[in-house]
């Protein structure tokens, strides 16, 4: 069922990354990690649904959503970075199957990041910290690192932050790989949720099943 909203604010986050708030309709209920299908409220625009992820809290009176653009394609993410106040999308119902299932370690690359700042907020808010939580946070550049300061700040919350692109302090210089995984000291009993690019996925997603971490144990989307 669509569902029109109103885009109250949108703030840059990173150079390329935009926060949006949109008033929420009411009776609008998804649980941290879903997502939904978005649309422009323009012509030409409208059958040009995409997914992504809530950021907000699910008893927020807002809808929140924190979008990569990606000027050189032309597309739908281009369009939202240029949005302003007063325009109009439209939402489609929640799915998902990324939840919180409980303490483990999160790996995500760039705007994967996104499913689960609604599951750490929602659990801070929650329990007060974030014990038992890991997050393994992989970008190109030091730029790209999407609320590096929020994520510093959690309490409790292991954050490692990787850079492919870059040797800077404070970050590990590299890619999420089988040399990484030997040497990071991972729970390889406890569960793995897993969201970024595709190959990076599917790569991360052989090695943890190589290192004997079973399928049940993986937390991910399933196109």
């Amino acid at each position: 069922m669509p569902h029109h909203l109103t885009l109250k604010s949108i703030r840059a986050v990173t150079h390329n990354v935009n926060e949006l708030t949109f008033d929420r309709p009411d009776g609008y209920d998804f649980k941290p990690g879903q997502a939904t299908d978005f649309a422009l409220d323009r012509d030409g625009w409208r059958d040009e649904k995409r997914p992504f992820t809530f950021t907000s809290l699910p008893q927020a009176e807002h809808l929140q959503f924190t979008i990569k653009s990606y000027p050189l394609h032309d597309g739908v993410t281009e369009q939202i970075g240029q949005m302003e106040g007063g325009e109009k999308v439209v939402l489609e119902d929640p799915w998902g199957a990324i939840e919180d299932k409980g303490p483990g370690t999160i790996i995500a690359g760039g705007a994967g990041l996104t499913p689960f700042l609604s599951i750490l907020r929602a659990r801070q808010a929650k329990d007060g910290t974030l014990d038992g939580y890991r997050l393994i946070f992989s970008n190109s550049c030091e730029k790209d690192i999407i609320l590096r300061e929020e994520l510093e700040r959690m309490p409790g919350l292991r954050l490692d932050l990787l850079l492919s692109d870059e040797d800077t302090e404070g970050t590990y210089h590299g890619r999420v790989d089988a040399e990484y995984l030997d040497q990071v000291d991972l729970d390889l009993d406890g569960l793995f949720y897993l969201c970024g690019p595709p190959p990076m996925e599917e790569d991360v997603s052989t090695l943890l099943k190589a290192h004997g971490v079973a399928s049940d144990r993986l937390v991910r989307e399933e196109w």
